[in-house]
């Protein structure tokens, strides 16, 4: 009705702003200076947010770039004091939560602006990029291709599609491969698939806990350690990968390493297997710091009482004192020693009750396995008796 009503004009630009429509603020700012040049300081601030906004969008391109999101999401923040109602300032800040991993914040930031829009591409994508990096692989790739179908050209959206789909299909193989045996192809499969998006922490946790599980199949303890470690660095909740952790410990007699994993574990759970699973970690520490009564005999845990005394006759024969009477004071000093450690392994596996005691880690009431002051020598003459019978 009036093209020169200035404040019309004002209240126009003060609008593009709020809006984050700076090309639509500029050319009315120009429109309003080329019809009133006396009145400048009354739109100067205006013009000093559209120049602060353009300054504020050109230095979240580049951090972006830089993947710095949480300076992103700082800049978005002061964006937004000067264009609150700019949609596409609030997708960029949620789009970097969700990068950051701040999957609750960016949900809700998403869902903020689906009440007023609810198909808007921008937070359809947050909300599909939080799925995928909680590892909810499927919901995630519905999401983007919800995406597609309000705006076809979303790059992003069709770049994550397709890293669902690999990521979803190289799983798949090396499960396949895994459980039929076929370990080194299950493991490139999974090393590949790391590679198809490195910032899914969740995801690329499960593919390193699938790469220990191969490890600890080929009986790679030490590199599936090194995989478990990964995979908990990714996912400090990660229970399986401490779990398997634990295993590989254990069977690398890295006990005490074990009985810390298998505590972080109660207090993750906090269930009576995990309780159990302390237990029983801190009997093979505390067995591990005693002798190796069975190591001694040269015989297996699940030697028979037989093949016990088959070990002790060959070991006792083998360093009993006699056979180095003419040693040097430091071979016989070495043979009595032993010899005293066969006598004492024999003392305590030979009575089944003493095993089953010493098995489960519990303390003998004797530290020497009750010898005392038995010469092992007649320990030695009564198992060959035995034998020759």
């Amino acid at each position: 009705l009036d093209p020169t009503y200035f404040k019309g004009l004002l209240r126009q630009i003060k609008c593009y702003i709020a809006l984050g429509n700076l090309t639509a603020a500029s050319r009315a700012l120009e429109e309003l200076k080329s019809r009133d040049t006396e009145r400048t300081t009354s739109y100067a601030t205006e013009n000093t947010n559209i120049t602060r906004l353009r300054e504020l969008e050109t230095n979240a391109d580049k951090d972006m770039v830089k993947n710095d999101y949480r300076k992103v999401v700082y800049i978005m923040d002061r964006a937004l004091e000067l264009a609150p109602a700019c949609v596409q300032y609030k997708v960029k800040r949620a789009e970097c939560l969700a990068l950051l991993g701040r999957y609750s914040e960016a949900q809700q930031s998403a869902n903020d602006i689906l009440r007023n829009s609810s198909l808007n591409a921008g937070a359809l994508y947050v909300k599909g990029l939080c799925l995928f990096f909680q590892d909810h692989l499927d919901k995630a790739r519905q999401h983007f291709l919800q995406v597609l179908r309000v705006d076809p050209d979303h790059t992003k959206a069709r770049t994550a599609v397709k890293e669902v789909k690999e990521l979803e299909s190289m799983k798949t193989r090396g499960n396949s491969a895994f459980t039929s045996g076929r370990n080194d192809e299950a493991l490139k499969l999974y090393r590949d698939a790391l590679k198809i998006c490195p910032q899914n922490k969740l995801t690329n946790a499960k593919l390193h806990g699938n790469i220990a599980a191969v490890l600890v199949k080929q009986k790679n303890f030490n590199d599936a350690v090194k995989s478990c470690t990964k995979a908990i660095e990714l996912d400090g909740g990660y229970v399986r990968a401490y779990v398997r952790r634990v295993t590989c410990y254990q069977e690398l007699d890295m006990h005490e390493e074990a009985v810390r994993d298998c505590d972080k574990l109660h207090q993750l759970e906090q269930t009576r297997e995990s309780k159990q699973r302390l237990r029983d970690a801190n009997t093979r520490l505390k067995m591990s710091k005693r002798k190796d009564y069975y190591k001694v005999l040269g015989c297996s845990r699940t030697a028979t009482d037989d093949e016990i005394k088959r070990a002790y006759k060959k070991s006792a024969m083998k360093h009993h004192p006699d056979r180095h009477s003419h040693g040097t004071d430091e071979e016989r000093e070495t043979a009595e020693k032993q010899f005293k450690e066969i006598g004492e392994a024999y003392a305590v596996l030979s009575d089944r009750n003493k095993r089953t005691r010493y098995d489960n880690g519990e303390d003998l009431d004797d530290p020497t396995g009750g010898m005392g002051d038995i010469d092992p020598s007649q320990i030695f003459q009564t198992s060959l008796s035995v034998l020759c019978v």
